[in-house]
């Protein structure tokens, strides 16, 4: 004898996407499971009530409906929301002509999960004890208050009251701890992948700083060579009055090619240099560009506020290679604070005073609990390399109060001029071929 395999797995399956489909609804709109639980133990027990001999009068049903609707806000005041249903049930119990003909007491039970919930247990838990006193304090009061005794489920004992009640609150509290536990494994996550999507840019910068070191040890060399040596023999040849038509023109074009030549490979160095990593075709970041660096802070869960000149973000505003090494100073100052203080507030700011471009990134603490990542030392040491490269200034260290400061002063410097157009038929360096 066979079965069909899929006989029992359409129902299991069907039942899966529809409680992924609940709970990506209940996400996105939390009210909704709210709304769907006070509507229906409203009309469930007003329904239950009035089916009741003798049905109370408007002012019974009113307050036992009263003691359900306050569900509807049990996530945001989840301790009023208690608060409520026991006044509502305090009234109706003193009110009510037929005693213990209703389940008004589990309705407390909701209420106080509600609390122990979504409540800090140093105000669910008074809260809980307060009603539990209150629903007891009242049964005896009416004179509607049963003996324990053992095996007792009474609904208006004493007993029944603080197990229900208290089991109620237990299971609440249990509930609300997995949730944060959840809530903390959501942010871990989010911030692992921040920090991971920064270690491979990190990787990709270290790899295309080295072959730029490499490109300029190798080639600018020889190059510049080159055009020391063609300076020396025209001016060799001009000491020496040599007659029209000698070499001393091509020397000169081979002096200015090497030039060009070196202006070429200063722009390849440029196209190297690491980018923000969301769009290789923009291979000169700017200013403008930091607010994509914030938005990677922020979804880790810091709190970013960034101050920067308006007009440091316009092309042309700042020399390119000052604008550079703005840009990455300030991306690296930036990952360190991810890294070794988390989810905590930063600051940026960019500013120009005159001739100085002065940038400013601070942190405050990390929170308790935090581990930071270890870190290799080299991020710092190429924020010195890059100020040092301007004759600028640095300051790094802790900030009073926790945390972490960093301060450059880049001294502004204008471009070096492109070398003059070659006349026709010299050596075109783009093309690599005589015009």
């Amino acid at each position: 004898m066979t079965t069909d395999p899929t006989g029992t797995a359409r129902p299991v399956a069907v039942v899966r996407r529809l409680a992924h489909r609940c709970a990506d609804l209940s996400a996105r709109r939390p009210w909704l499971p709210d709304a769907a639980l006070g509507a229906g133990l409203t009309a469930f027990d007003v329904l239950t009530l009035l089916a009741r001999h003798p049905a109370p009068g408007a002012a019974g049903t009113v307050l036992w409906g009263a003691q359900t609707v306050p569900l509807l806000w049990r996530r945001h005041r989840p301790v009023a929301v208690l608060a409520a249903m026991t006044a509502a049930f305090v009234l109706f119990t003193a009110t009510d002509p037929v005693p213990g003909k209703t389940p008004g007491p589990y309705l407390l039970v909701l209420g106080v999960y509600a609390a122990a919930r979504y409540a800090p247990a140093t105000r669910s838990a008074p809260a809980t004890a307060l009603a539990l006193a209150t629903a007891v304090a009242t049964d005896l009061l009416c004179g509607r208050a049963l003996p324990a005794h053992l095996g007792s489920v009474e609904p208006i004992s004493a007993t029944t009251y603080a197990v229900f009640l208290t089991t109620a609150w237990f299971l609440g509290r249990g509930r609300r701890r997995i949730g944060a536990q959840a809530g903390r494994l959501r942010l871990l996550n989010a911030r692992l992948r921040a920090e991971r999507e920064t270690n491979a840019r990190q990787a990709v910068l270290t790899e295309r700083a080295r072959i730029a070191r490499d490109l300029h040890d190798v080639v600018a060399h020889h190059i510049s060579a080159i055009a020391l040596q063609a300076r020396a023999t025209g001016e060799a040849l001009a000491e020496e009055r040599a007659a029209p038509g000698d070499g001393r023109p091509g020397v000169e074009r081979i002096a200015r090619t090497a030039d060009t030549a070196l202006v070429e490979m200063r722009r390849i160095l440029g196209l190297l240099a690491p980018v923000d990593g969301t769009d290789d075709l923009a291979p000169e970041p700017s200013l403008a560009d930091l607010h994509r660096l914030a938005s990677v802070l922020e979804a880790a869960g810091c709190r970013v506020t960034a101050a920067v000149d308006d007009d440091l973000g316009a092309p042309g505003a700042l020399p390119a290679a000052a604008r550079l090494s703005a840009y990455r100073i300030a991306r690296e100052a930036l990952t360190n604070a991810l890294k070794h203080a988390g989810p905590t507030w930063v600051r940026i700011e960019v500013r120009r005073s005159g001739d100085t471009l002065t940038l400013l990134v601070e942190n405050g603490p990390a929170p308790s609990g935090h581990r930071p990542v270890p870190g290799s030392g080299r991020g710092l040491l190429g924020i010195r390399e890059r100020v040092a490269a301007f004759d600028g200034t640095l300051h790094a260290g802790p900030r009073d109060g926790g945390g972490w400061r960093l301060s450059a002063a880049l001294p502004l410097r204008s471009e070096p001029e492109p070398p003059p157009d070659l006349p026709s038929g010299d050596l075109d360096p783009a093309a690599g071929a005589m015009t």
